[in-house]
């Protein structure tokens, strides 16, 4: 994580520790244009999926966020669905994509 900005390391940790709580397949963060973040991870239950970004955006969107900075998620899945920050905050958002132990693979731009 030595090459990302505090703030963006941050959101790392933040995705690795929800991701930790529940042993779940992801975690996400997401940090609003104020700076503020939120954290969650993936929901898989019978009747309800979300991966782990769309419920941190979900959860800044219920919180009255306007936008968005950036997001990371931690994930050992080779790919990432990013629409959802695509279509909530617009084009050029970077969303980390970084494994288990907080090694970054990737950096998406939506």
């Amino acid at each position: 994580m030595s090459d990302l900005s505090a703030e963006d390391a941050k959101l790392v940790t933040l995705a690795r520790a929800a991701r930790a709580r529940t042993r779940a397949a992801e975690g996400a963060a997401v940090r609003d244009t104020d700076g503020r973040t939120y954290s969650a991870c993936t929901v898989a239950l019978d009747t309800v999926e979300l991966t782990a970004l769309q419920l941190a955006v979900a959860m800044a969107l219920s919180s009255g966020v306007k936008g968005l900075e950036a997001a990371a998620v931690v994930t050992e899945s080779g790919s990432v669905d990013v629409n959802v920050v695509r279509h909530f905050a617009g084009a050029a958002i970077p969303v980390v994509v970084a494994n288990g132990t907080g090694e970054v693979r990737d950096v998406v731009h939506t």
